[in-house]
């Protein structure tokens, strides 16, 4: 072995360690590379900042569903005070359903205490984004506590604030999990979400549901947003004031089921409570029937119809009353109302509603 070291030439150890000096200082530069990455924070053109150690940020895509569900969330999020948070929301939603179902952001449970009562997208999405909004709050507006809290229920940022000075943890998440599953475990309401979490016990709710989330994070910019239409008519696009306040709250619900003495958004509309929930945005408070909503409107001429007032029917079905549907004009001979079809915006010039229409009205203290 001495032999044949002593028959490499002088000029090829010098070369041989400057190789590896180079070496030894690109690796060094790796690793603390890694390190700054490692304790770095994420930090959005919206301002929001949270440690992202031990995090994949957006290495995997929203897919299309969800994708078809950005300007609504922002709108939402607009209404909430909370727009900067858009990109977390969706990302929220991808893990909870992708953006299937009628409650896409599982958000019934936030509303009611049990799986199912929201049967509705858009209903989901502004109850979900509420509740976001609460969660956040309650954390903080601390990002990793919040995302895992929406997943736990607000007992995890309790638990988080006696524990651990409110900040959140992976190992915290898992010890809140593990605690609710031993207490809960004997109702039979709950199974692992992940198998893996089985021999820990930490069965309650998913106690990785932050990586799960961030993972669908993908952060875009306020103008990006901006550039979002309201919505794809013109409707809404070009209204102001009061009336933009109205059509802002109607269009939320497009595609909602049509129910016959539904009130809200959680039990559903028919044409009348449709017409009472959207014009409190404006703070104009209509009367709950379509008939007394006529009885109460200033009436007016086709000729002098304008977006905002409504548009009567009669004998639409058997009511016992002259008035029996109503939906509001926005515009080019079409109204926004609810019926068989659901909430959207209805055609006048269709024979059925050409048939059955009964007069014009324009509401009282709504400056449209």
């Amino acid at each position: 072995m001495h032999f044949i070291v002593n028959l490499i030439p002088k000029k090829f150890y010098v070369y041989g360690a400057t190789i590896l000096i180079v070496s030894l200082l690109v690796l060094i530069m790796g690793i603390f590379t890694v390190l700054v990455n490692n304790t770095s924070q994420q930090v959005t053109d919206f301002g929001i900042t949270f440690d992202t150690t031990g995090f994949e940020i957006g290495s995997a895509p929203l897919n299309e569903l969800v994708e078809g569900y950005r300007d609504d969330i922002y709108r939402e999020a607009m209404a909430n005070g909370i727009s900067q948070y858009t990109d977390l929301i969706l990302a929220l939603m991808m893990q909870e359903s992708a953006g299937r179902g009628s409650d896409p952001m599982e958000s019934s449970e936030s509303l009611c205490g049990y799986i199912g009562c929201i049967t509705s997208p858009q209903a989901s999405i502004t109850q979900g984004v509420k509740h976001f909004k609460n969660v956040m709050e309650s954390a903080g507006q601390d990002v990793l506590l919040g995302l895992q809290s929406y997943n736990f229920g607000g007992g995890f940022i309790d638990y988080a604030k006696e524990k651990n000075g409110g900040k959140y943890s992976k190992e915290l998440a898992f010890e809140f999990s593990q605690m609710m599953y031993s207490q809960l475990a004997y109702t039979g309401d709950y199974s692992c979400v992940r198998g893996d979490s089985v021999p820990t016990g930490a069965c309650y709710g998913d106690p990785l549901y932050v990586d799960a989330v961030l993972k669908y994070y993908h952060p875009k910019s306020v103008a990006a947003l901006d550039s979002l239409p309201l919505h794809n008519g013109s409707a809404l696009a070009n209204a102001s004031g009061k009336l933009k306040l109205v059509l802002t709250e109607a269009y939320k619900y497009e595609g909602m089921p049509y129910v016959f003495g539904g009130n809200n958004p959680e039990e559903g509309f028919d044409c009348s409570s449709l017409m009472q929930w959207i014009f409190k945005e404006a703070d104009v408070n209509l009367p709950r029937t379509a008939n007394e909503q006529y009885k109460a409107s200033t009436k007016i001429t086709q000729a002098q119809l304008k977006p905002g007032d409504l548009v009567f029917f009669s004998g639409t079905y058997n009511a016992g009353v002259t008035v029996t549907h109503v939906g509001i004009y926005i515009g080019n001979g079409k109204m926004y109302d609810t019926h068989s079809v659901g909430v959207g915006e209805t055609d006048l010039t269709n024979s059925y509603w050409k048939s059955h229409l009964y007069a014009y009205g324009r509401v009282a203290n709504f400056d449209n």
